[in-house]
């Protein structure tokens, strides 16, 4: 599996001629806009930061698109969203914001991707994940996002042999890091993991440079 970051909330990960697509910004959004062909694309939150699923439609793809709760069975990947808590609201108009989670199997790895959380999993949520290999979480603050603290005790108590912080600032991103013991962490472009070199960790922090 190959992990490509492009800021906020946005992956794509790769396996072969598969490609997956998590929260790409929309034009509408605050971060960076990348255009590339996905075969799925999961969309967490109805919010632009988050569901640019139009930017994953490129040459001969059509992504499906995921965009809630539910199980699913696309391309061989079994996805299952659960609804989980998030404080994102339009201030434009009176409107809040619904989050959705998934878990899903790639190249045999169990990926968890939480989304745009501001608050701890309940007990019904982690025996939805069960188990986790690669776990991405939000480290943001209490007022929107899952505070850095909070972000690492999660971290911890679903045993992920990987943990990708996401959605990040300037302020909680050090403290996730200090919390992590993973201070002197250096970033990557790209990662690329396969089962048998993720047996043997426990909570390894990995950090991507912004694209």
């Amino acid at each position: 599996m190959i992990i490509t970051h492009y800021g906020k909330e946005h992956f794509k990960l790769q396996v072969g001629d598969l490609t997956v697509a998590i929260n790409p910004v929309s034009k509408d959004g605050s971060g960076k806009v990348a255009k590339y062909g996905a075969d799925i694309t999961l969309i967490t939150v109805n919010h632009p930061d988050y569901n640019g699923a139009e930017q994953t439609e490129h040459g001969e793809k059509t992504p499906f698109v995921v965009r809630g709760g539910g199980e699913y069975e696309v391309h061989d990947v079994f996805i299952k969203g659960f609804n989980t808590v998030t404080k994102l609201k339009d201030e434009k108009k009176d409107k809040d914001y619904q989050n959705t989670s998934y878990v899903f199997t790639l190249d045999g790895i169990r990926v968890t991707f939480l989304g745009a959380i501001s608050v701890m999993l309940q007990p019904e949520h982690k025996s939805v994940i069960d188990e986790t290999d690669v776990l991405f979480v939000p480290v943001g603050r209490d007022d929107f996002l899952l505070n850095p603290y909070d972000a690492q005790k999660l971290a911890v108590s679903l045993e992920s042999k990987l943990v990708i912080p996401m959605d990040y600032d300037e302020q909680s991103l050090p403290i996730f890091l200090k919390e992590a013991g993973a201070e002197k962490i250096e970033p990557v472009e790209k990662l690329t993991i396969k089962r048998k070199d993720i047996e043997s960790k426990l909570g390894e922090v990995v950090l991507f440079h912004e694209m």
